[in-house]
């Protein structure tokens, strides 16, 4: 037996168990999988999170050591070293609202494909009690036409094939809504971060370094 008619025999095994509800949240998860792991993948690439040496930049431009900072932030890999570097470069004619804008452009990049996150979280426990509707309704219907010589076992085995739907769903929607917070999260923590580095730079206050303290704190 090849793969293809091996998957297909298991394509059939779960669309003769669930129905076409479960194959859609089967083919659902497969896709959110893949989504998840490319946004792992995109966010550990671009440095999400790890500002470390990008935040010392910023302490040294606080403290008016340019020359360190030009050098600190040409080491940083992250991706809000770009902005970081042009708003160092030339801090009077890079306006901070275009700062922000660039920075603003890059953070709508790395969440791409969230939103897709969002709607499979909400839409797949809706779609899983479709399913169980639909399941229920066959069972009754069944039970129905059964007539006097009604089998519990059949309305049970129903019931429970119905109930196989709603826990797909929630099989594919919580894990989705828990990785979806977490990459939420981090972009949040993101964006603390670039506006209050932005601030330093177009703002320095050389020998109160309270305001990088924080910054510090939440480079990683």
């Amino acid at each position: 037996m090849t793969l293809i008619d091996s998957l297909r025999q298991a394509l059939l095994s779960v669309y003769e168990l669930g129905g076409t509800v479960v194959v859609i949240l089967l083919a659902t998860s497969v896709v959110t999988a893949a989504l998840i792991l490319y946004k792992i993948w995109q966010f550990a690439a671009a440095g999400v999170g790890r500002h470390k040496v990008l935040a010392q930049a910023v302490d040294a431009w606080d403290r008016g050591d340019r020359a360190r900072a030009a050098m600190l932030i040409e080491q940083s890999r992250s991706y809000l070293a770009p902005v970081i570097g042009q708003a160092c470069g030339d801090p009077e004619s890079f306006r901070s609202d275009r700062a922000d804008a660039e920075a603003e452009d890059r953070f709508a990049r790395l969440e791409r494909g969230l939103s897709a996150l969002d709607i499979i979280s909400q839409l797949a426990p809706l779609l899983g009690l479709f399913g169980t509707v639909l399941g229920m309704i066959d069972a009754f219907r069944a039970l129905q036409n059964a007539g006097t010589s009604v089998d519990p076992s059949l309305l049970a085995g129903g019931i429970w094939v119905a109930l196989l739907t709603t826990a797909a769903g929630l099989a594919v929607a919580m894990p989705t809504s828990l990785v979806l917070s977490w990459f939420e999260a981090r972009m949040r923590r993101d964006r603390v971060f670039a506006n209050r580095a932005l601030r330093v730079i177009f703002a320095p206050e050389t020998g109160a370094p309270e305001g990088t303290a924080r910054l510090r704190a939440h480079g990683t």
